[in-house]
């Protein structure tokens, strides 16, 4: 078998990739008292449709279709699935304090159980469209958590989603920046 002279490279380097985020501490991790009933409030921000776990995925599929052709656009999507796993590591360590259980399955209010898909993801061919649907799963995560935080009563619990939500928002103005970027260059 000849080897090919010329192999594709993909040149764009991503070593010493950090989170993005604000650069402002997280609370302690910890809760008032064990209560499944928020444990399971924080799963569906966890794994459900709107979720971490979702925002995780997209950000790396997204960084990966990008990555040969556009690299600073996507170590900037690397950074923000990177603060993103920092969100999912400290909502699981939540679920843990409150008594639930860490296992990719979101607890609805109505009793089911639906375990992570990635028929979650909205995975556009298109750049602009690609920012876009981050920023609307951005807007999603920060209005959820919002309405999360007004049935948790763990002051706890609720910092530490305010301080996620700073990220979120954060990353909302990145992705608008990038996305006026590409529509200045079309």
């Amino acid at each position: 078998m000849e080897e090919k002279k010329n192999p594709l490279v993909n040149t764009c380097n991503f070593s010493g990739g950090r989170p993005i985020m604000v650069d402002l501490p997280y609370p302690p991790i910890q809760v008032k008292e064990r209560n499944r009933a928020y444990a399971d409030l924080l799963s569906v921000d966890y794994c459900g449709a709107v979720s971490e776990m979702s925002a995780i995925t997209q950000y790396i599929n997204n960084e990966n279709r990008l990555s040969h052709e556009m690299c600073q656009m996507a170590k900037t999507l690397l950074g923000i699935a990177m603060a993103e796993m920092m969100h999912l590591q400290k909502l699981g360590e939540l679920i843990c304090l409150l008594g639930g259980q860490v296992d990719f399955t979101a607890k609805m209010r109505n009793g089911r159980r639906r375990m992570w898909t990635p028929e979650y993801l909205n995975i556009p061919g298109n750049v602009q469209k690609m920012l876009s649907a981050d920023i609307e799963a951005e807007r999603a995560a920060i209005s959820q958590y919002e309405a999360h935080m007004r049935v948790i009563e763990d002051c706890y619990v609720n910092a530490v989603l305010a301080r996620i939500i700073q990220d979120e928002e954060y990353h909302i103005m990145l992705l608008q920046s990038l996305l006026k970027d590409c529509r200045e260059i079309s």
